[in-house]
C-alpha cells in the first residue's frame, strides 16, 4: 500500500485526541505484572508495541513473537529471566538484527540462564526463568535506555536489589528518569546520585493508574504548527508538566513561533509568529526519538542544522541516520554525518536530486512515516510506502491529518 500525502492550505485548526504514552504504558504493564495488580491500567496505549507486550504478559504460551517491538523484546527478556519457567522469545527479521547482548550479559551476572537460538548477541532467545540475586552492575551509559529500564523495572524484586553504575555520558537520561518516577508512583524508593542508581529490594504496591497522552506523538503536531501560517490545535489529555522527557519540545518550538498553553483538557498550540531559527543546533542525547521530526522540519523550512547525541539511532527499528539521509535526499537535501552520532545539513538543495513526487521508504519504522508526512504542508507532496507502519505508536495518525485538511489518498 502507498499513500499520497498533500496539503492545500496552511491554516491549521482543530482538536486532536493523541494516543496514550507508549513509554508509560509499557512500563506500567511490567510493573502491574510484577505486583500482580488487581487494577486495570486506564487509557492504555493502543499501539502495536503495547498490544504485543500486553498479549505476551497475559498469554498461556511460553513462546512469544513480538514482531518489530523492541521495547517488548527488552522488557520481556528481563521480566521472563526472573519468572520460573522455560521461555522462548523471537521477533521480526529486523528484530533479529538488533543487539541484545548487553542486557543478556547483565542478566547472566545476576544469575539468569539465557541461550541464543541463532546468532550470539541477538534474538531469538531461550530463557530459563530463575531466582536472581542483585549486585553492582557496570553499564555503558551511552547504550539504549531500554536496557537500563528493563533492569530497573525488575530491580526491586531481585534478592538484595540492584545497583547500576553507568559509565560515561548517559543517553536518554529522561527515559531513565521516567522509569524511576513511575516506579516511585507504585511505592518504590531509589537513589540516583551522579551515575549511580540504587534500588533496594522492596515491594511494588498496586495502584489504580491512568496513562497520560504521548509527547512523542505530540511532536508531529508541533512540527505541523511550525510549518503552518496560522492556527490553533488542542492536543487533548496532554500535560506540560509531564513524566515524559519529550515534553521538552514545547520549549524547542518557541523559536518557531509556536506557543504552548496548558488548558484543563489538554495543551493548546498557537501559531503566534512566522519566524524560525537561522540555524538549528540540538543535542538529542535526552530525546533521540525526536530527531526525525526535527530533521524533516528543518529541510521543509530550509533551516541548516547540526544535530548530536544520535548514537542510538542506528539500532532503532532501522538505522535512522542512514534512513534520513536516503529519504531527505529525495527532496534535494544531502545530509552528512560529521561524526558518529551526528547529523548535519548546510541548508542547500540540489534540485537535480529532487524528485517531483518522492516515494518515502519507511523501513518498517513508524517514525519515518510520522515525521515525513507533515512536510506536505510546505508544498512538498509525497508518497509514503507501507503507511500503516504508524500503528506501532499512533494508529489514528492518518485520520487525524485528514481532520485538519491534509489530503491522504491511496
Amino acid at each position: 500500500m502507498i499513500y499520497k500525502v498533500s496539503a492545500t492550505h496552511k491554516n491549521i485548526n482543530g482538536s486532536i485526541c493523541l494516543p496514550a504514552s507508549k513509554s508509560i504504558s509499557n512500563r506500567a504493564l511490567i510493573i502491574s505484572a510484577l505486583c500482580y495488580s488487581p487494577y486495570p491500567i486506564r487509557n492504555l496505549s493502543d499501539s502495536d508495541d503495547t498490544k504485543v507486550l500486553e498479549a505476551a504478559l497475559f498469554s498461556n504460551s511460553n513462546k512469544f513473537d513480538i514482531g518489530h517491538a523492541g521495547t517488548a523484546m527488552r522488557f520481556l527478556t528481563a521480566f521472563l529471566a526472573k519468572i520460573v519457567g522455560e521461555w522462548e522469545i523471537t521477533g521480526s527479521e529486523r528484530m533479529q538484527q538488533r543487539p541484545i547482548k548487553i542486557l543478556v550479559d547483565a542478566l547472566i551476572q545476576l544469575g539468569a540462564k539465557i541461550e541464543y537460538l541463532k546468532d550470539d548477541g541477538y534474538p531469538p532467545l531461550k530463557i530459563f526463568g530463575s531466582h536472581l540475586k542483585g549486585q553492582k552492575l557496570e553499564l555503558d551509559g551511552s547504550i539504549s535506555s531500554q536496557y537500563i529500564t528493563a533492569l530497573l523495572l525488575i530491580a526491586p524484586t531481585i534478592e538484595g536489589g540492584l545497583t547500576l553504575e553507568l559509565k560515561g555520558d548517559i543517553t536518554s537520561r529522561s527515559y531513565i528518569k521516567l522509569t524511576l518516577e513511575l516506579m516511585a508512583k507504585f511505592g518504590i524508593q531509589y537513589q540516583w546520585n551522579g551515575n549511580t542508581i540504587v534500588v533496594p529490594e522492596q515491594h511494588y504496591f498496586p495502584q489504580d493508574f491512568t496513562i497520560e497522552a504521548d509527547w512523542s506523538g505530540a511532536s508531529y503536531w508541533y512540527q505541523i504548527m511550525a510549518l503552518a501560517d496560522e492556527g490553533e490545535i488542542l492536543l487533548e489529555n496532554l500535560e506540560l508538566k509531564s513524566l515524559q522527557g519529550d515534553a521538552n519540545i514545547a520549549e524547542w518550538f518557541v523559536p518557531f513561533g509556536v506557543e504552548s498553553v496548558q488548558k484543563e483538557n489538554g495543551v493548546l498550540l498557537k501559531k503566534t509568529k512566522n519566524y524560525h531559527p537561522q540555524k538549528l543546533l540540538l543535542n538529542f542525547i535526552e530525546n533521540p526519538d525526536l530527531a526525525q521530526t526535527m530533521a524533516c522540519l528543518c529541510v521543509a523550512k530550509g533551516i541548516p542544522f547540526h544535530f548530536s547525541g544520535l548514537k542510538t539511532l542506528k539500532i532503532k527499528e532501522t538505522d535512522r541516520i542512514a534512513a534520513l539521509q536516503n529519504e531527505l535526499a529525495k527532496f534535494g537535501a544531502q545530509l552528512s554525518e560529521p561524526a558518529d552520532g551526528e547529523l548535519a545539513w548546510d541548508g542547500k538543495l540540489d534540485m537535480e536530486m529532487k524528485d517531483d513526487l518522492p516515494l518515502i521508504n519507511t523501513y518498517h519504522d513508524h517514525r519515518m512515516a510520522l515525521a515525513f508526512a507533515p512536510m506536505a504542508l510546505a508544498e512538498l507532496p509525497m508518497r509514503i510506502d507501507d503507511p500503516m507502519v504508524i500503528t506501532k505508536s499512533y494508529p489514528n495518525f492518518w485520520e487525524d491529518l485528514k481532520k485538519v485538511g491534509f489530503s491522504i489518498t491511496e
